[in-house]
This record gives structure tokens, C-alpha cells and sequence, in this order.
């Protein structure tokens, strides 16, 4: 796949303590194999759904363990001037831009309501190299509790164009680059424990996903919500047995008619 459009995401990454664990679940839940480590770069560890790169797994550097969760990252053509962006709009800096060798150049940053995300401007390696196929990524939405402070971030860092859904049972927001409708934002409601604080929440394409949740739980994975049908597809939300939360979809068994949307 080619260099993606600035703001759509591109790649991502977890830090798991016990990576061979999470080979091994993720290999059973998603089908994914892996490469070679990269003892140079931290022992960084690609993941391969029908040998193409979906994802990656890494240790935790010293003093950075903590719970695991999955990191998203955007495209950007200049890391350093969405770096600033990030500044200048309420956001933290948590890794300055740095260069990855040949492969490109990344950050890591918070947005104002607690999200933590990372910024990619790709060298040598463009990012995910399939998309909305089983084992690849599909979906990601920003789960917060302060939706205006999110969106008014977002749309001031990268070019989007927003649209919400009309229905006032859900406050949902979708961000388009183009014609492209590459990222979702929800309002966490109070059925979220007040302690879990805001986050980008990543979908995984699989190809039947109670069948997926099954082999989830039974590794000691945690079936949150779901599955559910929708009009995108059926899905459910997990945590895996180190606490990374993400979902899973399966985009041909859809069910309902598509929300009506209203731009911003």
C-alpha cells in the first residue's frame, strides 16, 4: 500500500510484557504469524495476517511497563510540524519526533482529553500493508469522556472534515479525509468504570466473529460488549489477558439500515 493521506491511520503497535503470550493469542485469535525481532530496534516484532504486515508487538523499555494497550498511529508528510500542532492545540508530547532508521520517523502523543496516539511519517516502511481483511486492521475510534475537547483537537491537527450521526440517543462524530471516512469518535457514557480513562479503541477484521470471541475468552481474553450486529458489520469489544483492550468485526454480516449523517 502506498504512503497514506495526513490523518489516516497507518499503523499499530502494543507494548506487551509477556510478548510470547500475546503471540500466541493474537496468532490463535486473529490468525496473525510473526517475523523476525528486531533486537536493534527494541526487539520490535511484526505481525503477518496471509503474509502481509498488520501490526507489531514489543517489549515494554525499562521503565515504561505498565498495562498494555494498542497505539494507533496517523499519517503525517512532517512529524515535527504535527508535533507542533499537537502543542499548540492542548495535546502533550510524550516522544519527541525521532527517527526509526530507515523505516521513518514517529511520535507519541496524548490529545487533551487523555487519548494517547502516535504519529508515523513514513520512510521505507508505508504503514499497514492490507486493510478490512481478516487478521488486518479495519476501524478505530477515540473513546472520551470530553468529546468537544477531542474533536476540537483533532480537526485543528490533522485535515479532517467532521460529520455526526443524527440521533440523539448517541453522541458519535466521524472525521473524513477526502472521501474517506477514516476515524470514529464516541462519547464514553457512564457505563465505562470512571477509572478507565480516554482511548483510541482499534477493530480487527475477522471473518466470524463469535467465533473469534470464543477463542478469545477461552486464552483468557474478556468479552466487554458483544457481539453485536450493525449496519458496518458484527463486532465485539475485548481486552486480552494483559489488559489491551480492542475489537473485533466481521464486515460482511451487517444487519439494519446505514444511520443518517449530518456534516459538522
Amino acid at each position: 500500500m502506498a504512503v497514506q493521506p495526513e490523518g489516516t491511520p497507518c499503523w499499530a503497535d502494543a507494548m506487551f510484557s509477556d510478548v510470547e503470550g500475546a503471540k500466541r493469542f493474537y496468532g490463535d485469535v486473529l490468525g496473525w504469524t510473526f517475523g523476525e525481532t528486531s533486537s536493534e530496534y527494541g526487539n520490535y516484532t511484526q505481525a503477518y495476517a496471509d503474509g502481509k504486515a498488520v501490526a507489531a508487538v514489543v517489549p515494554p523499555m525499562p521503565g515504561q511497563e505498565g498495562q498494555s494497550q494498542w497505539c494507533l498511529y496517523f499519517a503525517s508528510p512532517d512529524v515535527a510540524a504535527t508535533a507542533e500542532r499537537i502543542r499548540e492545540n492542548g495535546g502533550e508530547v510524550l516522544m519527541e519526533p525521532m527517527q526509526v532508521g530507515e523505516f521513518g520517523t514517529m511520535c507519541l502523543a496524548r490529545e487533551p482529553s487523555g487519548a494517547v496516539f502516535g504519529v508515523w511519517q513514513a520512510g521505507t516502511h508505508e504503514g499497514f500493508e492490507a486493510t478490512a481483511t481478516p487478521g488486518a486492521y479495519c476501524w478505530a475510534e477515540v473513546f472520551t469522556r470530553e468529546p468537544e475537547q477531542a474533536d476540537a483537537f483533532l480537526a485543528a491537527v490533522f485535515p479532517y472534515r467532521m460529520k455526526e450521526i443524527e440521533d440523539d440517543a448517541v453522541d458519535f462524530r466521524m472525521f473524513d479525509v477526502g472521501e474517506d471516512t477514516v476515524l470514529g469518535r464516541m462519547r464514553m457514557t457512564d457505563d465505562f468504570p470512571p477509572e478507565v480513562p480516554s482511548y483510541i479503541n482499534v477493530y480487527f477484521t475477522v471473518d466470524d466473529c463469535d467465533a473469534a470471541v470464543d477463542r478469545a475468552v477461552k486464552l483468557g481474553g474478556v468479552l466487554r460488549f458483544g457481539p453485536m450486529s450493525s449496519p458496518f458489520g458484527r463486532f465485539a469489544a475485548l481486552s486480552d489477558p494483559q489488559g489491551a483492550n480492542f475489537s473485533v468485526i466481521d464486515i460482511t454480516t451487517t444487519e439494519g439500515e446505514m444511520p443518517r449523517i449530518k456534516d459538522v
